[in-house]
């Protein structure tokens, strides 16, 4: 289940090498981008449809390098430095100091600066929005393809339909919104879990 959590922070994955070809994608994305990021924070609902792992719905709050995320079997909190993933069906937290290299697949923060180098990408437009397809440049990338459709006038992302090893995951996302968000927000209270089993990995 804690994989599956995973998942949720590439929901705003995006990537490219800017050519003179692609330049409307990369404008698009760099909007989109914008959106995700806004200073003080930002909240949205998602549903996840994966062969390899059972559909859910939940909630994300991002701000800056911090986020959280919530389902109905784990909630995951990030601080910038410090990770806590609480497994409701144990009623266990898990601490750890994730890597940069991890922060790629956990944080939608990396996803500014993954869409810029790696992979190569195309844009097509359909009344839902813009679509933008990315391939990677690299073979060892956990993520090899991604579609991102991207609303026509918020540039807010709508759907993330991720290629990992032969299995896709695909996300909708809705009610993104701005919203500002304190710094305790991401980081996990005990007073919250007072029977919780805390376990630190790091």
């Amino acid at each position: 289940m804690k994989r599956l959590i995973l998942f949720v922070f590439c929901a705003v994955a995006a990537l490219g090498t800017p050519s003179v070809s692609a330049q409307t994608a990369k404008q698009v994305l760099d909007k989109c981008a914008a959106t995700v990021s806004d200073k003080n924070g930002v909240q949205a609902s998602f549903s996840m449809e994966s062969a390899q792992y059972r559909n859910v719905d939940g909630t994300i709050a991002v701000k800056g390098r911090m986020f959280k995320a919530q389902t109905d079997v784990a909630t995951m909190w990030f601080d910038g430095k410090t990770q806590w993933t609480y497994m409701k069906n144990n009623d266990e937290v898990n601490v750890s100091n994730p890597t940069e290299s991890q922060l790629q697949t956990l944080n939608p923060y990396n996803f500014i600066n993954m869409y810029k180098k790696g992979y190569r990408y195309t844009m097509t437009s359909s009344a839902q929005g813009y679509q933008v397809h990315l391939t990677a440049t690299d073979a060892k990338r956990k993520v090899q393809e991604i579609f991102i459709v991207v609303d026509k006038n918020s540039y807010a992302p709508l759907e993330v339909k991720l290629l990992q090893g032969t299995k896709w995951t695909k996300f909708t996302i809705s009610n993104l919104k701005k919203a500002k968000l304190a710094d305790g927000e991401f980081r996990f209270n005990s007073k919250d879990y007072p029977t919780a089993e805390v376990i630190d990995l790091r």
